[in-house]
């Protein structure tokens, strides 16, 4: 089984995410039972960083000077992980008032973060790590209803 630390937070935010739990407690056994499900340790250990990278993200987060009149410019690094479609997606969620500025560079540090964990990173890998963002930003309730609707089908709960 080839899983990246993706497939590790995408697993524990289909079962765990919306149960409350907390994950600090339960560290231990949320450990266990992701080895159980197929995960190495190592996967396992990465996505607890990437998810404590988003906690640190929430309790200090980026401060944009002028984002009324600021244009993004994305740095070699971040255009090699983010292609052509991914910025714009990005750009959209912003146009369309689901990110703001500061959501929108969380969610760039934590692509980022991902590093070459994920060899390919497309845009269903990208709306995954927007929902995840969004889920941990208290006051964007709508924007995380909206992304979450973009990302599971409704009518049957897949994926799209």
């Amino acid at each position: 089984m080839k899983e990246n630390i993706l497939d590790v937070l995408m697993y524990l935010f289909e079962n765990y995410m919306n149960d409350d739990i907390e994950f600090e407690s339960d560290e231990e056994s949320i450990r266990t039972e992701l080895q159980a499900a197929g995960f190495r340790q190592t996967e396992i250990s990465k996505a607890f960083d990437w998810l404590e990278g988003l906690s640190d993200l929430q309790d200090s987060p980026v401060e944009i000077i002028n984002p009324t009149t600021s244009i993004r410019v994305y740095t070699e690094q971040e255009m090699e992980r983010l292609d052509i479609n991914g910025r714009g997606f990005l750009q959209f969620l912003e146009q369309t008032g689901v990110l703001g500025h500061t959501t929108r560079e969380m969610v760039i540090d934590r692509v980022m973060a991902l590093g070459a964990a994920t060899e390919e990173f497309d845009l269903e890998q990208l709306k995954w790590v927007v929902l995840m963002v969004l889920f941990n930003q208290p006051g964007h309730e709508a924007a995380f209803a909206w992304m979450e609707d973009l990302v599971f089908d409704e009518t049957t709960g897949q994926l799209h």
